[in-house]
């Protein structure tokens, strides 16, 4: 089944709102509340972002499981959602939260801080 396929409770007014891609995702970036440190990107469906607003705990669509997964569920590294945002074109998700442990799937604290590309100017 694949996520458009899923039934979901978000609220209608938001899921009218929402550009999705082809499979029926929108990027969600996971952005620490109180530094602005970007932790990571996963992907949502309309269920999965419900569960996000409702749960108080981010809620991701695995791309290659094709299940929903709860960030700390396995591994204890807990995002507890601060807020919820939809950029102007409303096709990414910005969920500012409190990130207890690491964010990356690696141990890292970010899934950014590894591989920093050099910048010429």
């Amino acid at each position: 089944m694949t996520p458009q396929q899923q039934p979901s409770n978000l609220d209608p007014a938001i899921a009218a709102r929402l550009k999705r891609s082809a499979d029926g995702l929108v990027p969600a970036i996971a952005q620490q509340y109180d530094t602005g440190e970007v932790l990571m990107l996963g992907w949502m469906d309309d269920e999965a972002l419900h569960r996000t607003l409702t749960t108080g705990r981010c809620t991701y669509w695995s791309r290659s499981r094709r299940e929903y997964w709860v960030k700390g569920d396995t591994s204890g590294h807990f995002q507890h959602v601060k807020s919820v945002a939809l950029d102007c074109d409303a096709d990414t998700v910005l969920v500012k939260v409190d990130q207890v442990g690491a964010a990356c799937h690696t141990g890292a604290r970010t899934c950014f801080d590894a591989d920093v590309l050099p910048v010429t100017q």
